[in-house]
């Protein structure tokens, strides 16, 4: 294998398994510049793969809609994922509850949910069937054609191609909109937004819920574009990368998207390390280890010089200060 080829699958697999962090970063990017700590990325991305897969293997296989198939999971898991960002909303926002314990306790839900309706809707068996009709790649015409990059970058699946559509739209909505202004006002004083008429609490809905949204389709790209199918282990630890990657990002869209190819990148390498040799020069123990051993590192990096939105974590009472 020439290093042209080698570069290709890096490259190719880069923006594969960095598009699941990308979608799910973005969601943790609107909920905490509201204010509210997003642990719940895991579940909620745990919940948009078991959707999207299942959803797409019954549309498939029952309603006969084809290569329609993957959107019809693709929308479930968006839907689901807001469904399951609900009880995080009430509890964090109208009960005041723990936001790092709120999350915490739908992470396990999540996992315990899906893999109990797996068992359930697939006769006891600990995964989904294999999808049918899973996302294929589309080419850029002319840009698909550049040499190495463009079999990476400009033909890729759908997935990869609304992530960075999605990028740029949360980050014309935070910094070019109104919406995107009181959106920043709550996670830096929301008081100051109450007294301006701003309703913190609706707006903070709208963004946990959004928040939640998202990264289901960070789950719907694992599920459907990566593995072709959910098991417990479809998701692995992605939703803390989309953490990490959105808190390396410092809180930025656009950072976000970057540290999430940073992240890919590594996951591509333990993925890839095989075919392209890596293994004869790394053990693959340490390859497997990498993706997670560079969160540690990059957010260790990020301690004391990236700041969060100064609200972030902290309960809002109407009239106490």
């Amino acid at each position: 294998m020439n290093w042209t080829n080698m570069l290709e699958i890096i490259l190719n697999n880069t923006i594969l398994y960095a598009t699941p962090l990308v979608l799910a970063a973005l969601g943790g990017v609107l909920s905490e510049r509201s204010g509210i700590v997003n642990i719940a990325l895991e579940g909620f991305m745990i919940i948009g793969a078991f959707a999207a897969a299942v959803v797409a293997i019954f549309a498939g296989e029952t309603l006969g809609v084809g290569r329609m198939a993957p959107w019809f999971g693709l929308l479930a898991a968006f839907v689901l994922g807001v469904v399951f960002a609900v009880p995080h909303a009430v509890a964090t926002i109208h009960f005041r509850a723990d936001q790092v314990v709120s999350g915490v306790a739908l992470n396990f839900l999540a996992a315990g949910f899906a893999i109990f309706m797996v068992k359930n809707l697939f006769e006891g068996a600990a995964q989904t069937t294999t999808v049918q009709f899973p996302f294929e790649k589309y080419s850029i015409p002319w840009l698909s054609d550049i040499p190495i990059i463009g079999n990476g970058i400009f033909f890729a699946y759908p997935t990869s191609y609304l992530a960075v559509v999605l990028v740029l739209i949360v980050y014309f909505l935070l910094f070019r909109t109104p919406f995107g202004l009181r959106i920043r006002a709550l996670g830096e004083h929301p008081h100051a937004a109450d007294s301006v008429g701003i309703r913190v609490y609706l707006y903070r809905y709208m963004a946990v819920l959004l928040a939640g949204g998202l990264a289901g389709l960070g789950g719907a790209g694992m599920s459907i574009a990566v593995t072709s199918n959910f098991q417990h282990n479809t998701i692995a630890g992605h939703g803390f990368m989309a953490l990490a990657a959105m808190i390396f990002g410092k809180w930025h869209p656009v950072g976000a998207m970057w540290a999430a190819l940073f992240f890919g990148f590594a996951t591509a390498l333990a993925a890839s390390g095989q075919v392209i040799g890596l293994t004869n020069y790394v053990p693959a123990e340490f390859l497997i280890m990498l993706p997670y051993l560079l969160t540690i590192l990059a957010l260790a990096g990020v301690v004391g010089r990236a700041h969060a939105p100064s609200a972030l974590g902290r309960p809002y009472v109407k009239g106490q200060r």
